[in-house]
């Protein structure tokens, strides 16, 4: 949609070819349904947010940054509102809102919308886009350009099933691998099933790798914010951007620490057991955390400490103490495998960077092919880093296929 609106407004004539009933699905379920559309970080941060070949979208973030993405949102009067960590939303917490925006505006550029419109192949005579083949009664639209933007391979019941990648690789794109980004993971510790549905909102998460031999390992990853517990291991903000440091072959080599009381230093929050215990001097060891955790934890808590869940609470040693102020500043997971590309948010991989104009998202292989999106090898974290991407190389990439075909 961006593609086709900057194409637009550059004078072009211009057609979307939509394989579902409507545009915008996978829009209308980013952010959870309320679409973080960008985030309002400055630039240096914003490059940082984004792990996967960052300098590919020097030209693209100047010609249509996050704050230029926010002030096009809002000219098309979708008020907007900044949120925690710069995320930023419609002010109506609606995607819906978002992409009926850009709807109407397609509409009033007059741009052509095939829906329910699969594209069967891209056209070319010697190396040169001629137009596209649909399904419809073998239709073709004949086009001196064509953008694809048809995402990667995450969330596929949005349409998102990687035909646009499998175009490139025809006419000879490399194709960087494809895996799941921004996933949960489950991990081997099958005591999380009774944590599920449990969000932990502060919390410190690091990665380490265990194989370097000492404990807890070669730090690989750090995070602090929300943790969600799964039935078969954590997702959440902080664990969905921690997925980029690991991959399925890490099963076992991994080990997860979560701080669930990362304000306190151990000497602090040992005395804050000893004001706790004092309290509850009266009670067994096993109802005695009321005031420290969520109520679900407790359970899972007692049992990783050793301590009986029937000792009364005026038996607690110091040693018991010394093992839950270890076992709360560094709750162990081991990481065993990421949740399946289908639920995903975003695929890494893609078209190789190396083979695409970054000054113009333009083919190097394919005069008049175009890419945007997720279909090339750049992924940010989350927070409305990858919409970001979206819109940025969908801006690019129709103002440039419009300025080729006005030569």
């Amino acid at each position: 949609m961006a593609a086709a609106i900057f194409a637009a407004r550059e004078g072009a004539k211009v057609a979307i070819v939509e394989k579902n009933p409507c545009l915008g699905r996978k829009l209308c379920i980013t952010g959870k349904g309320r679409c973080n559309i960008t985030n309002n970080c400055g630039k240096d941060d914003f490059f940082a947010s984004i792990p996967e070949n960052p300098r590919f979208m020097f030209s693209a973030y100047n010609g249509f940054s996050n704050h230029d993405l926010i002030d096009f949102i809002e000219s098309l009067g979708v008020k907007t509102v900044a949120e925690r960590g710069g995320r930023v939303f419609p002010a109506s917490g609606k995607a819906g809102d978002v992409r009926d925006a850009l709807k109407k505006e397609l509409k009033r550029l007059g741009v052509d919308v095939y829906y329910n419109t699969r594209v069967t192949s891209l056209l070319t005579d010697e190396s040169v886009v001629k137009g596209v083949s649909l399904s419809e009664n073998g239709m073709t639209l004949y086009a001196p350009c064509v953008v694809v933007a048809t995402g990667g391979i995450s969330y596929p019941a949005t349409g998102s099933t990687g035909d646009g990648l499998r175009f490139a690789e025809k006419f000879g794109h490399k194709v960087a691998e494809l895996c799941p980004a921004l996933v949960g993971m489950d991990t081997v510790e099958t005591d999380v099933s009774e944590l599920a549905g449990l969000t932990l909102k502060n919390s410190g998460i690091r990665f380490y790798d265990r194989s370097s031999g000492s404990f807890p390992g070669k730090l690989i990853y750090e995070d602090f914010g929300e943790i969600l517990f799964t039935h078969t291991g954590i997702s959440g903000p902080t664990v969905l951007s921690g997925s980029f440091f690991v991959k399925d072959g890490d099963g076992g080599r991994v080990r997860i620490l979560i701080d669930l009381k990362p304000a306190l230093d151990p000497e602090t929050l040992d005395a804050r057991l000893m004001r706790d215990f004092e309290s509850f001097r009266k009670r067994k060891f096993g109802n005695s955390l009321d005031l420290l955790l969520p109520k679900s934890m407790i359970p899972v808590m007692v049992k990783r400490s050793g301590i009986s869940a029937d000792k009364p609470v005026s038996e607690i040693t110091k040693q018991d103490r010394a093992k839950l102020v270890s076992l709360l500043k560094g709750f162990e997971l081991s990481f065993k495998s990421l949740r399946p590309a289908a639920e995903a948010i975003i695929t890494r991989g893609g078209v190789d960077v190396k083979e695409i104009d970054p000054k113009t998202m333009g083919s190097k292989l394919v005069k008049g092919l175009y890419f945007a999106g997720e279909m090339i090898a750049v992924t940010g974290y989350t927070g409305g880093f990858n919409l970001t991407i979206a819109f940025s190389t969908g801006a690019l990439a129709g103002r440039s296929a419009a300025a080729a075909v006005s030569k």
